[in-house]
């Protein structure tokens, strides 16, 4: 998979002055190396791909189970529809037969439909009506083991297995719960990085520079919240701008370290930076605050394909970190956090 390196200013929508860069994006879950067609090749994904889909069963039982008491949450059950179609690429899931409800009991053995219609599971089979806290912390768990995965998968379902944690993540803040994932992996820190048998910095010194592009990204992250902060009256939104500030600030100045302690200099911020649409009174500014965080996912969700496999967590805890502020700011919701593109199989997400 190419690195974002072409991407990062373009998708975050800040040019750099004078100039501008051009864009693509991968499919976010084809294998590269396997020919058109080869359908006799063992998939290296199955065994990281059968325990996300596991899981993903598990899911949908759980809202089918309590639809009935909550329609309501029609919504995150159809995105955890389309999650299963984008991690089913091999075996796609088979459509229920008139007159049977979809069964998913996370053994692999029932495979709910993925059309995002709720059905009725077999009365043999149909889990315990869960409460919404239940469920809640059910997506958190899960989110956070679909990071577990991320050594083990090959990049491209890495990429779309850290959209689809984001994504749990951003259910479970929606279903109530106020902790919804601990972080993957602590950010690099000082002594991490100055010290060449760290894995961190070690791992980084071949692959820089990928690095240097979330570097470049943050870098005009920040000079876009400089304007937002300068925008917003409410207090309520210049605290959430300082502290979103802050945030990209850290996380910058992490990219910094890395980078250093693997022996690579740090690219500098841009002169300036264009907008990617006039900023004059508060709801410009927060809606270009929705834009930096969704269009920073993006750069994230790449990063987790493009970086080594210790790196993953640090790419993916960023995503993350950037689709919840997305929420926060207003952005739109999505069932595929960080991915311009919608993975093949699946419907195009409803704003």
């Amino acid at each position: 998979m190419q690195p974002p390196s072409r991407r990062t200013f373009l998708a975050l929508g800040l040019l750099l002055t004078g100039g501008a860069l051009t864009a693509c994006t991968d499919s976010p879950h084809r294998d590269p190396g396997s020919p058109a067609g080869d359908h006799n090749r063992p998939d290296p994904d199955e065994p990281v791909r059968r325990r996300a889909l596991d899981a993903t069963d598990a899911l949908l039982a759980a809202y089918d189970a309590l639809l009935p008491q909550a329609p309501q949450l029609q919504p995150l059950r159809e995105d955890v529809a389309r999650h299963r179609a984008a991690l089913d690429t091999a075996t796609p899931a088979p459509t229920p037969s008139p007159g049977t409800g979809t069964s998913g009991t996370g053994t692999g053995t029932g495979t709910p439909g993925a059309s995002g219609t709720p059905g009725a599971s077999a009365s043999t089979t149909a889990p315990a009506v869960p409460t919404t806290a239940a469920l809640a912390s059910l997506e958190r768990q899960t989110a956070q083991a679909r990071l577990a995965d991320l050594g083990a998968a090959s990049p491209p379902l890495a990429r779309l297995l850290a959209s689809v944690s984001a994504a749990g993540v951003l259910h479970a803040v929606a279903l109530g719960d106020a902790a919804p994932a601990a972080a993957a992996a602590p950010a690099p820190s000082a002594s991490a990085s100055t010290s060449a048998s760290t894995g961190a910095s070690a791992s980084a010194a071949g692959t820089t520079a990928p690095f240097q592009d979330a570097l470049g990204a943050e870098h005009a992250t920040v000079y876009g919240y400089g304007v937002v902060g300068a925008r917003v009256t409410d207090d309520g939104q210049r605290t959430a701008a300082r502290t979103s500030l802050a945030a990209h600030q850290a996380r910058r100045d992490a990219w910094q370290r890395l980078l250093a302690g693997a022996g690579a200099t740090p690219g500098p911020a841009a002169a300036g930076y264009q907008l990617p649409f006039p900023v004059t009174d508060a709801a410009s500014a927060g809606r270009l605050a929705a834009h930096l965080e969704t269009r920073l996912a993006t750069v994230y969700a790449d990063l987790v394909a493009a970086v080594p496999t210790p790196q993953r967590p640090l790419a993916a805890d960023a995503l993350r970190e950037s689709a919840l502020r997305a929420r926060q700011w207003g952005a739109a919701p999505t069932a595929f956090p960080g991915l311009a593109d919608t993975p093949a199989g699946t419907s195009t997400p409803t704003p």
